[in-house]
């Protein structure tokens, strides 16, 4: 046996170094605190499940994305490739003990074997948040106002929401006579802004021929403000239920205020095939290359397929957050707000057999709201101040030798190299705050 293993990591997946993951986690808590605000709530599934539940109307790319495997008990599985389609598994199961409408939010890790490029990667963290139970405009229009409201705070800076329905894109499919191929001319559009309009022509050409490509390709480049869009959008498709929606939620957009940052765009139709309604995906204003960060989108009978109940399909809508994709779009624009430590403060250690009191006057610090961590060791203060810096704290508090809990404090500004004597419990905590 090999007395040495040479450490390695899966291309696609990633180490997360402390700095790393606290940006990580404050930007999940942001996205955690906004959902909670509208009142979702959250769940969680296994990241295991049996194949078929995943590819129960996956097929496809995804088939080839998933990473799926015979385990001990010679079952196929495989690990969720998205969070939507294991909530569809686990609202058919626990439907009897949910009230609808029921609103959502799952935050974890999925998996797909794909090119792994600049914020994409095999590993990833998803931050979803669903209505299911409502087949309301409203429904549609308030995922869109999370999106919109929400994205801006998280991304600290200008989000575009772009939408368009499926509904209407299959209407007029269906006017040109290629509705047969729905799913594979999705497919192929969802790819244009990655392989360009030429190479999209080819492909949608080897389905439907160069003709109604042509003519496929002019609807999805329908462009002006919503209204004018719609208006378009509709004379190609003929009027329907589906450009009524779209009006209404855009009657909703204006009472909100939420106008401007959201465009109709006829050529978002995302790719994966159990979407039935409207559909989202939104970008960085300053950074639309890097791709959406947010998308989603109705999914009217998902659930249907794991329920032998079809007399009441559960009808929904839901989008996703890219944590990686949008830190590394606020990685590239300087945005990420990195931090080396949780603690706002440290006590050094000025005599090792005082390790409880040193945790103890934490401990009050703590109550008082401020993050708080001990040194251990005894050490030169001069090494405690380098180690503190080198930690990324602002603050470190010197107890006295003797009575560390009774004496007054030394605080050590570390970012100024000054040091403030004399101090009471309640004055170090009011300067730290």
């Amino acid at each position: 046996m090999a007395d040495y293993i040479e450490p390695r990591i899966l291309k696609g997946f990633r180490d997360f170094l402390p700095a790393a993951e606290i940006a990580r986690r404050n930007l999940v808590e942001k996205i955690e605190a906004c959902f909670r605000s509208y009142g979702f709530v959250p769940i969680d599934t296994p990241a295991l499940e049996y194949a078929d539940i995943l590819l129960g109307k996956g097929g496809g790319e995804t088939e080839k994305q998933i990473y799926r495997f015979k385990d001990n008990g010679d079952r196929d599985v495989a690990l969720r490739f998205d969070l939507t389609v294991p909530f569809a598994r686990f609202l058919a199961e626990h439907r009897a003990e949910l009230s609808f409408p029921f609103k959502r939010y799952h935050i974890a890790k999925v998996w797909r074997g794909e090119n792994s490029q600049r914020g994409r990667y095999r590993e990833f963290t998803q931050c979803d948040v669903d209505i299911v139970g409502s087949d309301s405009a409203a429904s549609d229009f308030e995922i869109l106002l999370i999106m919109a409201k929400t994205l801006p705070v998280i991304a600290g800076g200008e989000v575009i929401v772009r939408i368009n329905h499926r509904g209407l894109f299959n209407r007029f499919l269906s006017r040109l006579g290629v509705l047969e191929f729905s799913v594979d001319i999705l497919r192929t559009v969802d790819k244009l802004a990655k392989i360009g309009r030429e190479e999209t022509h080819a492909l949608l050409s080897h389905y439907v021929g160069e003709s109604r490509a042509g003519e496929i390709l002019d609807f999805i480049g329908i462009k002006g403000s919503f209204s004018e869009t719609l208006v378009a959008m509709t004379a190609a498709a003929g009027p329907c239920p589906e450009s009524e929606r779209l009006g209404l939620i855009h009657s909703y957009m204006a009472d909100a205020g939420i106008t401007a940052s959201v465009v109709l765009d006829p050529s978002i139709t995302r790719g994966l095939d159990y979407y039935t309604g409207v559909v989202f995906e939104s970008f960085l204003a300053e950074m639309p290359g890097i791709g959406s960060i947010c998308s989603g989108g109705r999914y009217d009978n998902l659930v249907g397929l794991y329920s032998a109940d079809k007399r009441s399909p559960l009808t929904g809508v839901g989008t996703s957050i890219g944590i990686d994709r949008l830190i590394a779009g606020l990685e590239a624009l300087g945005r990420l707000q990195t931090e080396l430590s949780c603690a706002q403060a440290a006590i050094a250690c000025v005599a090792e057999t005082a390790g409880g009191t040193y945790q103890a006057l934490a401990e009050k610090l703590r109550k008082k709201g401020i993050p708080c961590e001990v040194f251990l060791e005894e050490d030169k203060l001069v090494k405690q101040f380098q180690l503190a810096e080198k930690k990324g704290l602002r603050w470190l508090i010197i107890p006295a030798a003797e009575d560390p809990l009774g004496s007054t404090l030394t605080l050590r500004d570390l970012a100024k190299r000054e040091n403030q004597e004399g101090l009471t419990l309640e004055e170090v905590a009011e300067r730290v705050r």
